[in-house]
């Protein structure tokens, strides 16, 4: 069937028509009908008669869509407005070209009985005429009625007139849903906002006099989905004056189409919502939240314990007796909330459907029809609460699967009121069943990754510091807040000959296992140096040496950064005996330190390249500071973490400094509130370390000639200062050590010559003289007279060592305190 103006223009084409010829709606409609005849002939011409107002049969010459003719049988009846003015033709195609005239009842039977939605209304007399599909009942309805009297013979113009006028109908307030009956024109053309739009879109297609499109959600009944229409209109125009007499619409029911675009964009909203986070409980809970209400009214979602225990599950599906924990709970308004807790561990019953769905790796799509369903349905659904009272009635189980792994398994459940899931439901719970599995199992190889670059790098960073009394030391190591990639930011306190300690932080560049590698061997580098009493700046540069080694070998060149292996290195040296501490910096931020009289302030240092660069020297910095004085070494991460330059961070440290607490640990703490955000973007290192001194009564000296006869005097002198200390039980090993030491110094070193005994928790025996030759321990021989000195010297105590001075060098021996000493 086909509507054509009296002036020979398409204004209706229904699917039968298509089906016919091959023409879609937009495609005909509103084009002239000459358009659709053989090389685009007068209407007439090709056999089709428009010229007069009557009913009228016979072939047309008609062209289809892929351009072939088609000779159509056609009947054409006419409809007229109240004054009897032509309005527009309606055209049938009859059985064929041999009938005669056939029945004019047939224009109302095919417009009554069309498998499409049709309805007109008229401009004039503001009355609607439908079909029996558009009214929703062929036999109790008005509709129904009007065409049985169409039938008659009445016409259409009796049915327009039995319909009445809407505008009118409102007014009184009953609306022609009054008698309209079902949808889905009865709640258009009532009262409320789809009455509005509807009307409101009517009325502009006919001032307007352009085709339009009303897209209509009808509400649900008790037995039927939410049904969705779409509405084609186009103005119906008089062929005597060619204005606007009325507007035909045809309804077509896109339920499914309107459901699918529904569907697609819940998943579209799912990209962008569930796995925003690398954490899994986030994850699934994005998921839970997003799916109620609209497409869920209950949802659960539980984990593998092992998943939760960031554990990686063994692939394939998994064993029904799996423990499982509740993640996340979500539910519609009026659905109560489930018993069991987030967090409580539990195993489904074997034939449930969670069950079901874990040991297949498929979800399980069932309802109250299904007696494992149902059982486990009545039982409360994993919860203790029945969820057969708050009408369950088809739930879906979909397990929560990613690179073959069973991680899971989420509930999709439908309440009283909503529709049971159906099979197109199945894939798109599927769909944000695979997005949450692949987010959760993301955060899951994160979690572990982390934990593995973390571990590494903490095995590279010390543990426990050794014990020396130089200074009282507390530490901080931050990791980075986000990523698995952690920095190669480290510290060390090393402890010196002569109750020296070395202070040590330093910073890897980038961030990765191969930052942290590098830092590993600086820091095996650095002990290595300082254990053989290198002042700082030397033993800076041989730092630099090999650093740049570093850069070249071919393990680094296959690195990420191949070339970019950098460092940056402050390296302090503390003699509590002269309360003097030299430093140099590689590139390093400069220390800070408060005084004991409440000062801080920054240590004015003079910079060296970062390690790396080569070639350039490195300047050491002497302080002298006061017993007690706290002094922070630290990483950059710390004065920058807010985004503030060099200048801002230092004096808020500086601030933080001042608020010191007795406690470093505290202290600590202090400063790391005051200075970084909740999630820092850069590693931090912070090293705090109180100085303390040894006083004259822990430290006697001696200046000694370059003369033989003065070894006896040195070992009397040292035997007394013993007996002063309440040492006399380690006054014979002393003895021997000191003999040892001064001759060599006297037989093989220049003057001056000095000797000096430090009591700390050992005893430490120093001589120094103006050489820079180093002895050498060596076997001796049968025969040989001298080469048993130093030997004897190790076998006596716990250690000896040789330090360079710039004056010469300085020769000690380390032996433990008597049990019975002070």
């Amino acid at each position: 069937m086909a509507i054509i103006s009296v002036g020979g223009t398409v204004t209706g084409w229904s699917e039968g028509a298509r089906k016919l010829l091959g023409y879609r709606p937009p495609e005909v409609v509103g084009h002239p009908v000459s358009d659709l005849l053989i090389n685009g002939e007068h209407p007439e011409a090709a056999g089709l008669c428009l010229s007069e107002a009557r009913e009228w049969s016979g072939t047309a010459a008609v062209r289809h869509r892929d351009g072939h003719r088609v000779d159509l049988p056609l009947h054409l009846h006419p409809t007229f407005s109240d004054d009897e003015t032509p309005q527009a033709y309606v055209v049938t195609a009859t059985a064929g070209a041999g009938e005669a005239e056939p029945d004019r009842r047939m224009v109302e039977w095919a417009f009554a009985q069309s498998s499409i939605a049709l309805s007109t209304y008229s401009t004039t007399s503001r009355a609607w005429q439908w079909n029996a599909v558009a009214h929703g009942s062929e036999q109790t309805s008005p509709a129904g009625h009007m065409a049985d009297r169409s039938a008659g013979g009445d016409g259409a113009r009796t049915a327009a007139g039995h319909a009445g006028a809407v505008e009118s109908r409102q007014s009184q307030g009953q609306g022609p849903a009054a008698e309209a009956g079902t949808w889905p024109y009865s709640d258009l053309l009532g009262a409320g906002r789809s009455a509005e739009g509807f009307l409101r879109c009517v009325r502009r297609v006919a001032e307007e006099a352009k085709p339009s499109r009303y897209e209509h959600l009808a509400p649900a009944t008790p037995s039927d989905h939410r049904r969705a229409w779409t509405i084609e209109m186009w103005p119906v125009r008089s062929p005597d004056t060619g204005q606007v007499a009325g507007v035909g619409a045809a309804a077509f029911d896109s339920t499914e189409q309107v459901a699918a675009r529904q569907r697609l964009a819940l998943l579209n909203e799912a990209g962008n919502r569930i796995g925003t986070t690398l954490n899994a409980r986030r994850t699934v809970q994005e998921l839970a939240q997003l799916a109620v209400p609209r497409f869920a009214d209950s949802v659960t979602v539980d984990l593998l314990d092992s998943v939760i225990r960031g554990k990686e599950p063994p692939p394939g599906p998994a064993d029904a007796a799996v423990v499982v924990r509740r993640v996340a709970h979500q539910t519609a308004g009026g659905v109560p909330e489930a018993d069991t807790e987030i967090g409580v561990a539990d195993t489904y019953p074997p034939r449930s459907p969670p069950a079901r769905a874990l040991t297949s790796g498929r979800t399980v799509l069932c309802g109250t029809d299904d007696p494992d369903c149902a059982r486990w349905v009545a039982a409360g659904m994993g919860g203790s609460a029945p969820a057969a009272e708050h009408g369950f009635h088809s739930l879906m189980a979909t397990p929560l699967r990613a690179r073959g792994l069973t991680l899971g398994v989420v509930v999709f459940a439908r309440a009283e009121g909503s529709q049971p899931y159906e099979q197109d439901d199945l894939l798109v719970a599927e769909e944000l069943a695979g997005r949450a599995a692949g987010s959760v199992d993301n955060a899951g190889r994160f979690s572990r990754e982390r934990a593995h670059a973390l571990t590494l790098q903490r095995s590279l960073l010390p543990r426990h510091f050794p014990k020396q009394a130089a200074v009282e030391v507390a530490h901080r190591y931050l990791p980075i807040g986000r990523g698995a990639e952690v920095g190669g930011d480290w510290f060390d306190v090393v402890p010196l000959s002569g109750t020296r300690v070395a202070l040590v932080v330093g910073d890897v560049v980038g961030h990765g296992i191969h930052a942290s590698a590098a830092m590993g061997r600086l820091r095996t580098a650095v002990r290595t140096l300082a254990g053989v009493d290198l002042p700082p700046d030397e033993l800076l540069t041989h730092l630099d040496e090999l650093v740049t080694h570093l850069t070249s070998d071919n393990d680094v060149r296959n690195a990420p950064d191949p070339g970019q292996i950098g460092a940056t290195c402050l390296y302090a040296v503390y003699d509590p005996v002269s309360r003097l501490c030299t430093m140099a910096s590689a590139g390093h931020v400069p220390p800070v330190v408060l005084f004991p009289d409440g000062t801080a302030g920054v240590v004015q240092l003079t910079p060296g390249p970062i390690l790396g660069v080569g070639g350039l020297p490195f300047e050491p910095t002497e302080l002298e500071l006061p017993e007690g004085s706290l002094l922070a070494l630290y990483t950059d991460g710390l004065i920058e973490a807010r985004g503030h330059d060099l200048g801002v961070g230092l004096e808020r440290l500086c601030a933080a400094l001042a608020s010191a607490e007795p406690s470093l640990d505290v202290t600590c703490d202090i400063i790391l509130r005051a200075l970084l955000p909740e999630s820092p973007a850069d590693d931090v290192a912070l090293l705090l370390a109180r100085t303390r001194a040894l006083h004259t009564d822990q430290v006697a000296a001696w200046s000694l000639p370059s003369d033989p006869a003065i070894v006896a005097d040195a070992r009397a002198q040292a035997s007394r200062q013993l007996a002063t200390w309440g040492l006399t039980d380690a006054a014979s090993i002393t003895e021997l050590v000191v003999s040892e030491l001064v001759t060599n110094a006297i037989r093989y070193g220049d003057a001056p010559i000095g000797l000096r005994l430090i009591r700390d928790r050992t005893l430490i025996c120093e001589v120094s003289d103006a050489s820079s030759t180093s002895p050498h321990l060596r076997r001796a021989r049968t025969y040989d007279e001298g080469g048993r000195g130093l030997h004897m010297v190790t076998q006596l105590t716990q250690g000896w060592g040789t330090r360079h001075t710039p004056t010469g060098k300085t020769i000690w021996a380390e032996q433990r305190l008597p049990a019975n000493g002070p």
